[in-house]
């Protein structure tokens, strides 16, 4: 079985110092929580996770869901472990404490989904979809709908899950045909198909609470005449009693790549009766609520999972003997060396540690952002908040998924033809991964959202305010010799994004095709810039604990994992940005010959 250590330290230092989350008095509800509590927390996830969870990962995975007589049987071991989920308060955290939750910052609870996405991905996504349908409700659902589902939703009674892909219509819900009948006061027949509905159906909760996007007779045309409606698989008598099961049913399981132990279920509303969530032909903004929770959570599984894989290529990587070093015997006591002397071993081990780490600080940020956009005092800090968090949304999501799959891949590499076999865990990480740059928007949809919407959409203000955080900081330090490692090669990344921003503003505007040609690549500039921003930050406090004499060991490998990374990654932008400016005509120009 696959080997976890969760990595308690890091979070330490990102929640403590690099973002100083417990001195943030500005912050609504941050002053219940201390360093103490949070360490706790987080101790207690680990233990779960690592004990509970990560041994069912491999079994989900063999096992599978199955459809039995109308219902889906999750793996063995499952409905248990999830029995102590609950029971031990870990579906609350985050959650708002006028329904039971425990209203924690997101910026500790993110970590504690990366801990549970590196155990077990496919489990995680049960809790975590719930999360989302409960933010949805909580956002824009009336008084009476949030009394009927929040706390069931919070302490994890009830599941949730989100119901947008149709067949015919993909990612282009303007074609969305489910229809919703209204048939009473403020209740509506649900009628349709949907696909690809992850936790769709399960025997882990007493009830699971559907939120359905689908149109109303007199909707109009395209998104703007989708609304979003609550449909329970089993309705709800009056005094909170579970009633009769509702017309929704499942009518198959997807056999798929990856997450087997997640019950990905092909669902059809006949006659369902829903309730509307938020205002008529409005489902779209309410839905998106939910889908900006599920995105930073898909973005926290493409890290949680490149993690597990790294420590595990690591651990092989210092047992397997093959080979000797090209400077010369390393294991005079062996017959051979362990691979890690190998250069390019060491290149794939450092960039996956390089990326885990940059990205953990990347998410926490993110996390952050969201509170602040939701909890500060001042309306302006909170707006600008929201800001920086919806323009990073999609490079949590596309960035940090497109290079942890990557990652997984490198670490399975590792392991030669020992990560082909399914008993050392590596081609599962890698397959379980391969989803998360699929599904809440494709990656390149998420490309295309950053610089059509958030990038040209707002006129780069988001992107601005952004900027104006990174230039003061390297002017702040640039005047240390020992920071212009990490500083130098972060202006330098600065300039090429600089450039590539310029590049699709001014030539955008001429050629519109030239934005989707440009998109994905943009957006990995701006993903390894992001992370540069944050290692650079890492440097700067790694720096000044290690002149105060603290944790030498900790602090002296944060510099070099740094080093590494502004040596590795952040060069990257200047091919990337000559991949835009070199190819984005070319390929808005094609014609469908030639492709042949």
């Amino acid at each position: 079985m696959p080997i976890y250590q969760a990595p308690l330290r890091d979070y330490q230092f990102i929640l403590s110092e690099l973002l100083n989350v417990y001195q943030r008095d500005d912050l609504q509800g941050f002053d219940d929580i201390d360093a103490e509590l949070g360490d706790a927390i987080l101790q207690g996830v680990a233990d779960f996770t690592t004990e509970i969870m990560l041994p069912l990962n491999s079994v989900g995975d063999l096992e599978g869901c199955q459809l039995v007589d109308g219902e889906v049987k999750t793996p063995a071991g499952f409905k248990d472990a999830y029995r102590q989920y609950i029971d031990n308060g870990w579906a609350t955290l985050t959650s708002d404490p006028e329904y039971g939750g425990q209203g924690l910052p997101e910026c500790i609870g993110v970590f504690a989904t990366e801990m549970k996405t590196a155990t077990n991905m496919a489990f995680a996504m049960y809790p975590g979809l719930t999360h989302g349908a409960y933010a949805a409700i909580h956002a824009h659902g009336g008084e009476a709908l949030k009394a009927k589902y929040l706390e069931k939703l919070v302490s994890g009674e009830w599941t949730g899950t989100m119901n947008l892909t149709e067949a015919h219509a993909g990612t282009d819900l303007a074609l969305l045909r489910t229809k919703a009948k209204p048939v009473g006061e403020d209740t509506y027949a649900i009628t349709g198909e949907k696909i690809f509905i992850s936790s769709g159906d399960h025997d882990l909760a007493d009830n699971i609470v559907h939120l359905v996007l689908a149109r109303l007779p007199d909707a109009p045309a395209g998104v703007k005449g989708i609304s979003l409606f609550a449909v329970p698989k089993y309705l709800i008598n009056d005094d909170g009693s579970l009633g009769c099961r509702n017309g929704v049913e499942v009518s198959g399981l997807e056999h798929k790549m990856g997450i087997h132990g997640n019950s990905t279920s092909v669902m059809v509303f006949d006659g369902a009766i829903g309730e509307l969530v938020g205002e008529p032909h409005q489902g779209l903004r309410a839905m998106f609520t939910m889908m900006n929770e599920a995105r930073l959570g898909v973005g926290v599984q493409g890290l949680g999972v490149s993690e597990i894989a790294y420590q595990n290529a690591l651990s092989y990587a210092r047992d397997r003997l093959q080979g000797r070093a090209l400077s010369g015997v390393k294991a005079s006591e062996s017959p051979a060396d362990p691979i890690l002397v190998h250069g390019d071993v060491r290149r794939m081990l450092m960039a996956q540690k390089a990326f885990n780490q940059g990205a953990r600080a990347l998410m926490g940020q993110q996390a952050l952002w969201l509170d602040e956009s939701h909890r500060h005092q001042d309306k302006t800090q909170a707006a600008k908040a929201a800001k920086l968090a919806a323009l990073f949304t999609p490079v949590v999501k596309g960035f940090v998924t497109d290079q942890g799959f990557k990652a997984c891949v490198d670490a399975q590499q590792v392991y030669g033809g020992h990560g082909y076999i399914h008993e050392w865990g590596m081609e599962q990480f890698v397959r379980d991964s391969r989803i998360a740059m699929i599904y809440e928007g494709t990656n390149g949809v998420q490309a295309l959202d950053l610089v059509g919407r958030k990038l040209l959409g707002d006129r780069g203000e988001a992107l601005g305010i952004w900027s104006e955080m990174v230039k003061p900081f390297v002017a702040e330090h640039l005047s240390d010799e020992t920071l212009k490692p990490y500083l130098l090669p972060l202006m330098e990344a600065s300039t090429d994004l600089e450039k590539a921003t310029h590049f699709i503003v001014e030539n955008g505007a001429k050629q519109p095709d030239i934005i989707g040609a440009a998109s994905m690549p943009y957006m990995q500039i701006l993903g390894i810039v992001a992370l540069g921003w944050m290692w650079a930050r890492m440097a700067v406090m790694a720096q000044q604990a290690l002149e105060r004499g603290e944790d030498q060991a900790f602090y002296a490998n944060k510099l070099v994992t740094a080093t590494f990374y502004m040596n590795y990654w952040a060069p990257q932008t200047l091919s990337l940005r000559r991949q835009i400016e070199r190819s984005s005509q070319q390929l808005s120009e094609l014609v469908d010959s030639d492709f042949d």
